[in-house]
């Protein structure tokens, strides 16, 4: 907007000024300075006093420009200006300026507008604040709205089972809740009659005690639609028990079932893992995974925790995976020994939220070794069997061959440990970035006793082996970083991603690589998820906890943004265009980096890694 003539005379009395993060620019209720600003580098918050709260109004990032108060009048600032990010600010002269601006309009109508902006979001009162990540709000059920029953029927447990049945007839409902002195005892539904009685297995005449589910599960009143959900799904209940105080020790108000839940949210996780359990297709699945998309893309889209997404997401996959093992075992002789399916890399963590690509592998007992050949070409077999489901539901395949269906990774148990003692022990790049896969296993179908023993023989060799963490150590501080000198954000310089920001090798890798170190080096198992293994640390290392709380906002930070960047582009999520992104996207990405850098200062220190 800027004549050629205009332009060089501002840029030539420019004032360049340098602040750093929580740098205070100007306050609220200050005289004006002779100057406004132009972002060069970095952000700038603006804040102002609302019911004596310092609220949050905008974010000005590169290019936008503030403090324009004296230049459109000469009042007095109404808000405060704070760096909250390292910046590089241009101060132009408001004397000088002023002539500009008097004369021409396109650039008067232009600040006019960002002024205007600014005291909108005042008047407004936003007080939402853009440098946190996405709200985590809990949408809960209040039994007022939802359709559930608040005086649901009871009886007490020596009631016999055919007075029961009546009971439920006439109440026009599907179950009973079990009390004495007015606590819950159990819970009996239609299929408890249907399983256990019509079945012979009692007869009509026995006591509700007899059939009855016990201990009941009891929740409070102020259970989230997500917490019923995944109860419903961990414990495979269709109802739960609602009391006054959440407990077994306090009278009973209401009960809800999964189809109340069902109604209220228009899908439900517990259908699907039902269906997923029914069905006998492979093309079912392909559409009950679709159905989980359209699950996932909801959840975010309601800001629903991203911990408890993924939780959701990879019991979905886990049901998914053992129902393609169940359907490929109704084509095969029975195994020959026991074996466990493992699920390795992010769905091993719990952290695939979408559709990518497999990684898998395979332990079987040891046999004979005059056996070994034929039992190991029968879960090959399997295994390639399971992968071309998978394929077909919407897994693509591992471009690197990370499959149970590879002979590398269908292995017995002594033949497992022996890999591992390798990798261990001598610890080259390749067994590093192996050791950075395959310890992530979490297993999910089969004898798990066969995995139990695997983590056994891993924690005793890891036993103070200060080369082997030394060693993943290195390679956990050769990540990329995510941020330029300048704080830019580094983009991949060529190839069929360039220009985009790798948001999993940049920013969420080195995230797990650091809490997978840490977790091994407490000697801890049973922690494969990332933010579960920072929330351990957080025990561990009490010390360090506000660090390790801030690697969790991070990671969740960093999820978020892949899973809806994924959703949106119907790919991995992977590879981020920051044209894609908006400039809240951008500093909320930026202020979680810094995460980064402080967990692997302490790599550094702990395990002596300055000289890598």
């Amino acid at each position: 907007m800027l004549t050629q003539s205009e332009l060089l005379t501002v840029c030539e009395n420019i004032q360049v000024s340098y602040f750093d993060t929580k740098d205070v620019i100007f306050n609220e209720g200050e005289n004006p300075e002779n100057l406004f600003y132009v972002v060069a580098e970095g952000a700038v918050a603006l804040y102002r006093h609302i019911d004596q709260v310092e609220t949050l109004i905008d974010i000005c990032d590169e290019g936008d420009a503030f403090g324009l108060r004296p230049l459109i009048n000469h009042e007095k600032y109404l808000l405060t200006a704070k760096a909250i990010e390292e910046c590089i600010l241009y101060g132009v002269s408001i004397d000088l300026f002023k002539d500009i601006y008097d004369k021409n309009p396109k650039v008067s109508n232009y600040l006019i507008s960002c002024f205007a902006s600014y005291h909108h979001n005042l008047e407004m009162g936003n007080s939402e604040d853009l440098r946190k990540s996405p709200p985590e709000n809990y949408d809960y059920l209040d039994l007022k709205e939802v359709n559930i029953m608040k005086k649901p029927a009871q009886c007490p447990p020596d009631k016999n089972i055919m007075e029961a049945a009546a009971l439920m007839t006439r109440k026009k409902t599907g179950c009973l809740v079990v009390v004495k002195s007015g606590l819950p005892l159990g819970i009996i539904t239609d299929r408890d009659i249907r399983s256990k009685v019509a079945t012979g297995k009692f007869e009509a005449t026995c006591k509700v005690s007899d059939i009855m589910s016990s201990p009941v599960k009891t929740f409070s009143e102020k259970i989230s639609i997500v917490e019923a959900q995944m109860a419903m799904l961990n414990y495979s209940i269709g109802h739960l028990c609602i009391t006054k105080d959440g407990t077994t020790d306090s009278k009973v108000i209401g009960v809800i079932s999964d189809r109340d839940i069902l109604v209220l949210q228009g899908n439900s996780p517990t259908v699907l893992m039902r269906e997923i359990k029914r069905t006998d297709s492979i093309k079912s699945l392909r559409l009950i995974r679709q159905a989980a998309n359209k699950l996932l893309e909801s959840y975010l889209n309601q800001n629903i925790p991203i911990l408890l997404v993924s939780k959701i997401i990879s019991d979905i996959n886990d049901g998914i995976i053992k129902r393609v093992v169940e359907l490929a075992l109704e084509d095969f002789e029975k195994p020959p020994c026991k074996f466990t399916w493992m699920s390795i890399g992010s769905q091993g963590r719990q952290e695939q939220l979408l559709m990518t690509d497999q990684d898998h592998a395979l332990v079987f007992e040891n046999v004979a070794t005059e056996k070994h050949q034929t039992v190991k070409d029968y879960f090959l077999k399997l295994a390639k069997t399971v992968s071309k489901s998978l394929n077909i539901i919407g897994f693509e395949y591992c471009g690197a061959g990370m499959m149970a269906s590879d002979p590398r990774w269908c292995l017995s148990l002594e033949e497992w440990q022996n890999r591992f003692y390798r990798w261990i022990n001598e610890p080259g790049d390749e067994e590093i970035m192996m050791s950075s896969i395959f310890f992530d296993y979490r297993p999910v179908f089969g004898d798990f006793k066969l995995t139990d023993a695997l983590t056994d023989y891993i924690l005793n060799r890891l036993d103070k082996n200060e080369v082997f963490l030394t060693s993943l150590g290195n390679n956990t501080l050769r990540k990329p970083t995510p941020l330029g000198f300048f704080r830019q954000f580094l983009l991949e310089k060529d190839g069929e991603h360039k220009d985009s920001f790798d948001i999993k090798v940049r920013a969420l890798m080195p995230l797990i690589d650091a809490a997978r170190m840490l977790i091994l080096e407490h000697g801890v198992r049973s922690f494969n998820n990332t933010i579960q293994r920072f929330e351990k640390l957080c025990e561990l290392e009490p010390q360090n906890r506000e660090l390790y709380q801030e690697c969790i906002e991070a990671f969740r930070v960093f999820l978020h943004y892949r899973t809806k960047q994924g959703l949106a582009n119907k790919d991995s999520g992977r590879f981020i265009k920051l044209e894609n992104l908006t400039k809240m996207d951008r500093v909320i990405l930026k202020n979680s980096f810094s995460a980064i850098s402080d967990i692997q200062e302490v790599l550094k220190i702990r395990f002596k890694l300055y000289y890598f």
